[in-house]
């Protein structure tokens, strides 16, 4: 029983950061001001393809306050390396990826709008910008590629020469053979052709990077905004700056948001480190809004065929698919993995297809680079899946409820092995559907469908039954599949003399409430009061090594690790206690914060241990070593995999084009829940991103000059409060089994679940007009255009 009911596990604590960020006391890495400081201003590509011809520099170094201006020519003299992307895919013949050079300052050439040609450095950022102007590049501005179906054109522009018709690798996924022999003998065939729109990722907080140098030490110093600073430090020390890591600390204080766009290894932070070193002094860079639409790394971006073959009683008998993919001009640190590992292995969802087939071209073009995006690769699994599922279901007259049914995995076939690779450990599709359906009144829908109608309105509904995989493991096999780091990850939990315990993981927190969650955790495993345990996070200096956070990660894994730290330190208390107690060690018992002799009173409180453990006045010193500090390891046997029914009713004005959310449903399974109100916190936030995905949100990039059209807030409609509903949101939880804490993960689930369900009810909606299918955005405009069009039709 849990004798602190309310900070332990499951209890709704409120997020003991918060009280920070909402009274300004962040530190953020903008906040930060180093002695001696310069500002960085990068001079970046007007052009979306150019040979760079000459660039004077003369002019800019003799502007006021500037200390140095850096190009390409003078990075490739220093001898600095390439970008490098964490993960090896290899085509269908074998070959491996096609991985083109990224240097931080391009030397000859640029391949999309936004790319680094030169930094300029002075006292002061607007004495930096200023001089950046001054700065004159002689381009040849060459044709520039940024539709997929043109880049693989054959005669098309090339983007690399290196990439024939532009293509980094073309992959292939499953049982070909078993898939042809299904449609062959299928009953029926559903298709679709279906666009999974780029985005952009708009973390509040923009990116930025500060670079320090030491010079009495040779030690560099990284501040930046990222999620994961130990795999900074391993790319940018190892492959880019050839710095050892003894001597390179990054620091990543409090992030402003991520989204996954603060994973990778970008140009910026190793400018600014490699320039401190030059100069000797600190060096400070922050992007502005627009900077961040051409220079973060974008997501999404999928042009795909889907089918699905089915029998006579809708039963799914095979699925393949065939996507172009999107890698931009440059491969992000992993963007190889996204449409290919982290996206086919979910094509089964939570059904029983028995054969799957995925054939993923990665494509270059002159934009910029496209990775994980809040659900990496995920969230484009289900909805294509969700899609044709709905898509086959009219087809087949079918209740899109009932077709999802009819093929959900049983409760009792679990562990069940998919045909792409993965085992899920748990679940209960039946009962999420059913709660979702139960909420929103799915057996009274028609009749409000008919109340609509005679408003003049389109009313639909739409269901999504969603699963995601989350904490990228174990490591080798990750490693099989191309990764090249293990994603296992550490803990360290160091108990003070007075018993107060600080926790140091490799996980990092930018929006999760890791400094709540985790402190409730150790607080339930060791019973001491939470305001006792402290979260340590995002130096590398202080934490020994880490993967950081992404693909929900943290505590599945970061958790585990800081468990099996936990448990070290109980069973070295146990020792100390049984030295205390004059007892057997297999005797002491750890319960209610105390070691007790067990059927007797004999008792150490926890505190007590800890003072002896640093004050050994009556320690077993000879076998024993004093300190009560233990750090664990954990690389966890699979995935974990969350999953869930969101269903969506809505309205669209045929005058106006515009969608009304009415109602939105969401009941997910993520296991075992730490705080209940950091989980629902989560959803919200996924929600909100894929609503927007699915009504608003879209980059897009004229494609004769490759300019990006959506570079403003004035162009790039994000969601705002009046877009969305207020949310039904529940969970119904079955604990993992492959991890002993029980968790699974939520931060990317609205986001997964949400475009689908969303673009089945508006389809649901326009069904009468005979519409069977609407591309993300579903704009005003969009929607309009669509009615009108199938009004006109019925009417000829």
């Amino acid at each position: 029983m849990n004798a602190l009911p309310e900070t332990g596990i499951g209890a709704a604590v409120r997020r003991r950061e918060d009280f920070r960020f909402l009274t300004g006391r962040g530190n953020y890495t903008d906040d930060i001001n180093r002695p001696g400081q310069l500002h960085a201003w990068i001079v970046r590509s007007p052009h979306a393809h150019a040979r760079i011809d000459g660039i004077d520099t003369s002019a800019a170094k003799a502007a006021p306050g500037v200390v140095a201006v850096y190009t390409g020519a003078d990075m490739a003299a220093a001898g600095v390396g390439s970008l490098p992307c964490g993960w090896l895919i290899h085509s269908r013949d074998g070959t491996p990826m096609v991985e083109p050079p990224h240097i931080p300052l391009s030397p000859e050439r640029v391949r999309h709008v936004g790319d680094q040609v030169a930094v300029v450095i002075a006292e002061t950022r607007q004495q930096a910008r200023d001089a950046a102007e001054l700065i004159d590049i002689r381009y040849t501005e060459l044709p520039a590629v940024v539709s997929m179906p043109e880049a693989i054109r054959a005669g098309s522009t090339q983007v690399w020469d290196q990439a024939p018709n532009n293509t980094c690798y073309d992959w292939e996924f499953g049982d070909r053979a078993a898939v042809e022999k299904a449609f062959a003998s299928a009953h029926h065939v559903a298709r679709l052709d279906l666009v999974n729109n780029r985005l952009v990722p708009n973390a509040m907080e923009p990116r930025a990077a500060i670079g320090d140098f030491d010079r009495g030490t040779g030690e560099y110093t990284l501040y930046t905004t990222s999620q994961n600073p130990h795999v900074i430090r391993l790319l940018m020390g190892a492959y880019v700056l050839q710095i050892p890591e003894s001597k390179l600390r990054v620091v990543a204080p409090d992030v402003g948001g991520g989204f996954g766009s603060k994973i990778y290894h970008y140009a910026e932070e190793a400018i600014v480190t490699w320039a401190a070193g030059k100069l000797g002094r600190p060096v400070k860079w922050t992007a502005d809004r627009s900077e961040s639409f051409m220079s973060d790394a974008h997501g999404r971006d999928h042009v795909t065929r889907v089918e699905l073959a089915l029998d006579k009683d809708g039963r799914f008998l095979a699925l393949r698919e065939h996507t172009l993919a999107n890698m931009g001009a440059y491969l992000s640190t992993f963007a190889s993995c996204i449409p290919t590992i982290l996206h086919a292995t979910l094509l089964a969802g939570v059904y029983t297809t028995p054969a799957i087939y995925a054939e993923v071209r990665a494509v270059f073009t002159n934009t910029v680079p496209v990775d994980a995006y809040r659900g990496a690769g995920r969230p484009e699994a289900t909805y294509l899946l969700e899609r044709i599922v709905d898509a086959a279901a009219d087809d087949l007259g079918i209740d899109p409820a009932e077709i999802r049914r009819r093929n959900f995995i049983p409760v009792d076939a679990f562990p069940y092995q998919t045909p792409v690779a993965l085992q899920y450990d748990s679940g209960n599709y039946f009962a999420t559907l059913d709660a979702a359906l139960k909420e929103i009144d799915y057996a009274g829908f028609e009749a409000r469908r008919a109340e609509a109608a005679r408003r003049g309105k389109y009313r639909g509904i739409g269901i999504a039954t969603y699963i995601e995989a989350c904490g990228i493991a174990p490591s080798q096999v990750v490693g099989a599949l191309g990764g090249r780091a293990g994603l296992y990850e550490s803990a360290e939990v160091r108990v003070h003399p007075t018993g107060s315990v600080t926790v140091f993981t490799g996980t990092h927190s930018h929006g999760q409430g890791h400094e709540t969650t985790f402190a409730q955790l150790v607080s339930d495993l060791l019973q001491v009061p939470m305001e006792s345990v402290e979260i340590v996070h995002g130096d590398t200096n202080k934490v020994a090594f880490g993967m950081g956070t992404y693909g929900s990660r943290s505590l599945a894994v970061g958790g585990m690790a800081i468990m099996k730290a936990v448990e070290k330190v109980v069973n070295k208390g146990k020792k100390i206690a049984a030295h205390l107690l004059e007892a057997s060690e297999a005797d002491i018992e750890y319960k209610d914060g105390k070691f007790q002799v067990a059927g007797t009173d004999k008792a150490k409180s926890f505190g007590e241990v800890a003072l002896t453990a640093y004050v050994p006045h009556n320690y077993p010193m000879e076998t024993l070593e004093p300190g009560l500090d233990e750090t664990a390891f954990y690389d966890p046997k699979n995935f974990t995999f969350p999953s869930g029914a969101h269903v969506c009713e809505l309205e669209v004005d045929p005058d106006t084009g515009v969608t009304t959310i009415l109602r939105f449903v969401a009941v997910d399974d993520f296991g075992r829940i730490i705080n209940p109100m950091i989980v629902e916190g989560q959803v919200h936030g996924g929600l909100a991103q894929g609503i927007g995905q699915a009504l608003l949100e879209g980059c897009v990039y004229d494609e004769k000059s490759g300019q990006i059209l959506t570079g403003s807030y004035m162009d790039y409609c994000m969601p705002r409060a009046d877009d969305l509903p207020s949310f039904d949101v529940s969970t119904h939880n079955v604990a993992a089994v492959d991890n002993a804490l029980g968790v699974k993960g939520c931060g990317e689930a609205g986001a997964i679940g949400a475009p689908a369900a969303v673009m089945n009810a508006i389809v649901d909606a326009l069904s009468p007009l005979g519409v069977r299918h609407v591309e993300m955005p579903a704009t005003p405009q969009r929607l309009w255009r669509t009615i009108q069009e199938k009004r006109a039709a019925k009417a000829a």
